[in-house]
């Protein structure tokens, strides 16, 4: 069977010989990309077989791998690792259950130590522990709290983290009723703290109505469920925004939000999720995500781009057909997380490129223009996700739990999927991809991504450089000027329907960031993973304005980030590399 060649960019080649490929006892790299994909296709097709024993399986894995060579669709990490592989664990989030006892407290250590090594990401409610200094009947002590297992997790993460494929992540999440709130929201007041672990609160409208109202709110014994004390909602709002002003954290759950579109409420409440914040989930429940490359879903006619709505509904059904049939491939690392997951076969299809997509049209950003036209694409991805999932369910069967579920209440079609679609934030698959990251804006024109290698990645926007040297105003010095401002709104030599174009994360509105957020989740089953930057000169009152905004607008969550606000960053701009990076990679404008 002859290969086509896949063309990637250096970075993606460095991140996959890193993360990716199969390697040798030395821990050299002992198949190509084309290889890895052409497993993960071969492995995937033949969950066929388990429903027509004459399925054309051959066929299938073509379709897979042509989706992967042509950077059409990418699934999530854990699959591209572990695909066809004795591992063979293939789903990136999962939710815990940690229940008020120390037998099952270390039981879920446990279970998230399995999770973590075979690549996935895991997420906890707290909630269920009693507060600290709560008594102990059995001992007559003093309970820990909430807190003090954090830190037992996140220990426990950071062992794994030494020999595992990438590092264990986690989303600890706490109620905002729980008597141990204060302690939680500043637990990461200090870089260094808790550094597998990020925060939220769960926000519930009780809460949201009694700031709105200046109204006492009670804190609740979850083991007594009595009131412990009574405080100011406004106070604790306070404070919960002032500590994400400082340092990013915590992020925000609005609990009542993603329990409202909890498809199957009958079989528990929804208290977690998954790293990001983008995959709510019940406990013990796992979820495979992949993401569309929206930069690829365009058409030339007569020199101006369109979006190509055949090649972007086929690949729809594509990708759902594929994440569906990794529900059926994988091994679960636990039967419980097997039990609920295929009872509920909820996928997350997303999309990433959207940045790329809208600089093709001519389109900013931070503009009106943008939301009307994400509205118009999210209304498309979502209803031929769904009509996909109700095609595979004709042929297989609906989700075994859809009787528990809010369709079969509301007679609704027959999904074959609990779940669909979710906007994941694709950290290294957007850089396999060479696009840009979920529905975010560019990070910048140039920047260093700071994974994987120490020194960090450069990275140069070649759409931009291709305009450049079309419209003639490239020279390596502006290059040199981009790399060190990232931002080009205050740069004399560039045109300013350019400048209006290649807007960054710091040029875009933290209210424009929400109403992008918003008009996604609108369409999307799950959440949406989306990250609200602030200039490191806004105020926490403009971090008040846009958490009322995000739940107002119908988000699920949200999580700010006031630029500078860390000494450690994922993406960093000052490349000073860039003339090097250029020569070496961008000789020729992309085609």
């Amino acid at each position: 069977m002859g290969e086509n060649t896949i063309s990637l960019t250096p970075n993606a080649r460095l991140v996959l010989g890193k993360r990716y490929l199969k390697k040798d006892a030395a821990g050299n790299p002992i198949e190509t990309p084309e290889d890895m994909f052409r497993r993960i296709a071969k492995n995937v097709a033949s969950a066929d077989l388990i429903y027509d024993k004459k399925a054309d399986i051959i066929s299938l894995e073509e379709q897979f791998y042509d989706l992967f060579i042509n950077l059409f669709f990418m699934p999530n990490s854990p699959t591209l690792m572990n695909a066809g592989r004795d591992l063979q664990q293939l789903c990136g989030c999962f939710v815990l259950p940690v229940e008020d006892s120390i037998e099952n407290i270390f039981e879920t250590v446990k279970q998230a130590a399995i999770i973590h090594k075979s690549g996935g990401g895991t997420g906890f409610s707290f909630s269920r522990i009693r507060p600290k200094n709560d008594c102990v009947s059995t001992s007559g002590g003093f309970a820990s709290g909430p807190l003090s297992f954090i830190k037992v997790f996140n220990e426990a993460t950071e062992a794994i983290n030494q020999g595992g494929f990438r590092r264990g992540a986690n989303m600890a999440v706490l109620r905002v009723d729980h008597p141990d709130i204060l302690g939680f929201i500043h637990s990461k007041q200090f870089e260094g703290i808790l550094t597998n672990f990020n925060i939220s609160i769960g926000i519930t409208d009780a809460f949201m109505q009694a700031v709105e109202g200046n109204q006492p709110f009670p804190l609740i014994n979850p083991r007594t469920r009595a009131v412990v004390k009574t405080i100011h909602a406004k106070q604790l709002f306070d404070q919960i925004i002032h500590s994400a002003w400082e340092n990013g954290e915590p992020g925000i759950l609005f609990l009542d939000t993603i329990n409202a579109a909890n498809p199957t409420p009958l079989l528990g409440e929804i208290e977690g999720t998954n790293p990001c914040g983008e995959q709510p989930l019940l406990p013990f429940e796992a979820c495979v995500l992949g993401s569309i490359n929206l930069s690829k879903m365009v058409k030339l006619t007569h020199g101006e781009y369109e979006i190509d709505w055949i090649r972007l509904e086929t690949i729809i059904q594509l990708a759902v057909h594929f994440l569906d049939n990794v529900i059926d491939v994988n091994k679960y690392p636990l039967p419980q997380i097997e039990h609920l997951t295929r009872g509920n076969r909820k996928i997350g299809l997303g999309v990433m490129g959207l940045a790329d997509l809208l600089i093709k049209f001519g389109i900013s950003y931070n503009s009106g223009e943008a939301i009307l036209f994400i509205d118009k694409l999210m209304c498309f991805l979502s209803q031929k996700a769904n009509e996909a999932s109700v095609k595979l369910a004709a042929k297989r069967g609906v989700f075994p739990n859809y009787q528990k579920s809010i369709y079969a209440q509301k007679n609704e079609p027959g999904y074959r999927n609990a779940t669909r679609t979710t906007i994941a934030p694709t950290g290294t698959i957007s850089i396999i991809a060479d696009c840009s990251s979920g529905i975010e804006p560019l990070f910048a024109i140039a920047y260093k991504r700071h994974v994987l290698v120490e020194e960090g990645l450069p990275e140069i926007n070649s759409y931009f450089l291709e305009i450049a040297k079309k419209r003639g105003f490239y020279s390596e010095r502006l290059i040199e000027k981009v790399s060190k401002e990232g931002s080009i709104q205050n740069l004399d030599d560039i045109p300013e329907d350019v400048k209006k174009v290649f807007i960054t994360a710091r040029d875009v509105s933290p209210e424009q960031h929400v109403k992008i957020q918003a008009a996604c989740q609108k369409y999307i089953d799950n959440g949406v993973s989306k990250t609200i930057n602030f200039p490191k000169n806004a105020t926490a009152g403009d971090v008040e304005k846009v958490f009322l905004l995000a739940y107002k607008s119908g988000c699920k969550g949200i999580t700010v980030y006031r630029d500078k606000s860390r000494i450690s960053q994922v993406l960093s701009v000052e490349c000073t590399c860039a003339k090097q990076f250029i020569n070496n990679n961008f000789s020729e404008p992309r085609p």
